[in-house]
């Protein structure tokens, strides 16, 4: 598993951006600078700032934020709209090789939404980041009163459900530190996905749920974000020490195993029942389990309560939340009729955990960052060959690749070892890598800090939008992107792009036209099992396009493709529209259908990216 920085070597401020502490010698300065944007990028509203924003927010001289910013457009992490920098879907890639190397998404996701459509609730599932917490999984309910958190999102421990199951498990140190933050960011201004905390808490008040959540071996989280929010939650456990180093995807946590749970159980009554202490709540808490603090108070109180560490129990590896508000449960109300069915899908969790397979890596990648000298070459000084490198050692890391050696990143990359090492040196100082004991290197939850909030929630039409402006305006056609209705029988247009004739075709979105008639139609209806019953779905299907030639109107001409998921399986459609006098439709095979075919591998190059591990709305 990919490092959890609660106990890494490397700390650079315990949940401050970019952190207080001396930058090495041997940190490359540029990729510093490119993450700082890339952060700066992601705390902002709709991942996007002007050129001069993105300048104020960093601090850096308008020149380099120019540089950096055309490398990092030139990797299509980021895109230009006239002056303003968006992130760009292709940016996931480094989150989703946290995510892939970690596991835990694809082992447990199912899991979770089959629990939040049980409960008709929303379930996340988080891991500890230093003294944070951060998401690794979202199913959300979609209802006018949701919930606004995303993958990656970042929340202070103390004002969560999880935080203080994964405080149980600090060392001295990481309350030091979480201290230290406190004091010096009483508001929690650091953690953009909150609002700011308007009344101090005492921090005995934390470490008492500590305290109790290691007893307990479950959380609540009364209204502590915000009025009206509550949630509940239990750790998933890896079945044993010795297991989750074994299968190569569940390196150590760094987080105190034994929090007073049965091995294997997901469970403490067993553990309190063994001790004689009962249930731990209200003024029935086992003597002493209030007044202890701290990590040393944690341990004090399991041993209060007569709970101790059990023989093969495992690691804390993420933490599984229903979160709902007072309007359909109270905190009172979670407990009593959530925890059972929380604890129970835990529990089956658990069970995947301790019969899934090790992961398998594949074929080794080779010569990753090899395409950036040909860059260099071709854009001279306005690119940041260091930043890209940079930047691409963090894509060496994926499914049963969770652990690298120096050697092996340098292998994946085509760096050389100086290069190599130089960067890691850069991105342990940054929090987003970790070294091990065996010389290893592993990604942190931090890693998911680079753009990946926002965009967990991009659509296909916000990614389909800039390709076909872009099309639109090298083909000087129209073109739009659309969905087939939940009846098959019409189509919705999506996303459109205008291509600047006085003659033109204009349908807004949200237009509805009738499938049959229109080549968008056909091309979504060829994809059906039942296509093959009709000589026309049957030769698009065969063709991998459709040409429709003034059926729907008098001199409208219209070619389209499909868009595939990560599946292969047609979500979409793209088009170009046109009319019938600019041409013949031999010429507008010619002339247009390349054209087309390659933006609809542009959007499926995106969606791939996006879709890993988010659900992207196709609407």
């Amino acid at each position: 598993m990919p490092a959890n920085t609660t106990n890494a070597a490397a700390r650079d401020g315990a949940a401050v951006p970019d952190g207080p502490a001396a930058v090495p010698d041997e940190a490359v300065a540029p990729l510093l600078r490119g993450i700082a944007v890339l952060r700066r990028l992601t705390e902002a509203d709709g991942g996007a700032l002007s050129l001069s924003a993105l300048e104020r927010a960093t601090g850096l001289a308008r020149s380099t934020v120019d540089r950096l910013v055309a490398t990092l457009a030139r990797m299509d992490y980021v895109r230009l709209d006239g002056r303003d920098v968006h992130l760009a879907p292709r940016l996931m890639e480094l989150g989703n090789a946290y995510l892939a190397a970690l596991r835990l998404p694809a082992l447990l996701a199912g899991r979770a939404d089959a629990l939040a459509d049980e409960l008709d609730e929303s379930v996340s599932l988080a891991v500890g980041d230093r003294d944070g917490i951060r998401f690794i999984h979202q199913a959300t309910r979609r209802r006018a009163m949701s919930l606004s958190f995303r993958i990656g999102d970042l929340l202070p421990a103390e004002r969560t459900a999880p935080g203080p199951l994964f405080a149980a498990g600090w060392t001295p140190a990481d309350w030091h530190r979480w201290h230290e933050r406190r004091t010096a960011d009483p508001r929690d201004d650091r953690f953009p996905a909150l609002p700011p905390r308007e009344h101090a808490s005492a921090d005995a008040e934390f470490e008492r749920r500590a305290a109790r959540a290691a007893v307990d071996g479950w959380a609540l989280d009364d209204q502590l974000i915000e009025p009206g929010l509550v949630a509940i939650s239990v750790p998933v456990r890896a079945p044993g020490t010795g297991w989750a180093h074994g299968t190569g995807w569940a390196a150590d946590t760094g987080w105190t195993v034994g929090a007073g749970e049965v091995a294997g159980a997901g469970d403490v009554a067993g553990a309190r029942d063994m001790a004689g202490a009962g249930d731990v709540e209200g003024a029935a808490d086992v003597a002493g389990a209030r007044e202890v603090v701290g990590a040393g108070y944690v341990a004090r109180a399991r041993e209060a309560a007569g709970v101790g560490d059990m023989a093969g129990a495992g690691e804390v590896v993420c933490v599984a939340s229903v979160v709902s508000h007072t309007s359909r449960h109270t905190a009172p109300d979670l407990r009593s009729a959530l925890l059972p069915r929380l604890r129970a899908a835990v529990a089956a969790m658990e069970d995947d955990l301790r019969t899934a397979p090790p992961a398998q890596p594949g074929p080794p990648p080779a010569g990753l960052a090899v395409w950036t000298g040909a860059s260099k070459q071709e854009l001279g000084r306005e690119f940041v060959e260091s930043l890209a490198r940079g930047l691409t050692v963090l894509t060496a890391f994926g499914e049963g690749r969770a652990a690298l050696t120096l050697t092996e990143i340098a292998r994946a990359t085509g760096l050389t070892r100086a290069s190599a090492r130089r960067a890691l040196i850069t991105h342990e100082h940054a929090g987003l890598v970790a070294p091990a004991p065996d010389r290893t290197y592993a990604l942190t939850p931090r890693v998911l800090s680079l753009g990946f909030p926002p965009l967990s929630r991009t659509s296909l039409p916000e990614i389909a939008q800039p390709h076909l402006t872009a099309l639109a305006g090298r083909v000087h056609e129209s073109a739009a992107l659309a969905v087939l209705s939940d009846t098959g029988d019409e189509i919705q247009y999506t996303a459109r792009a205008a291509g600047g004739r006085v003659l033109s075709a204009r349908v807004t979105v949200g237009t509805r036209l009738p499938a049959h008639a229109t080549a968008l139609g056909r091309v979504l209806l060829a994809d059906r099992p039942d296509a093959t019953a009709s000589p026309v779905l049957r030769r698009v299907r065969e063709e991998g396009h459709a040409l429709v030639d003034e059926e729907l109107e008098a001199g409208l001409r219209a070619v389209a493709v499909p868009v595939r998921d990560r599946a292969g399986r047609v979500v979409a459609a793209v088009n170009i529209a046109m009319h019938a006098a600019r041409g013949t439709t031999e010429e507008c095979l010619t002339r247009v259908l390349p054209e087309l075919r390659h933006t609809a591998d542009l959007v499926e190059a995106e969606l791939r990216v996006a879709g890993r591990f988010c659900r992207v709305a196709v609407v």
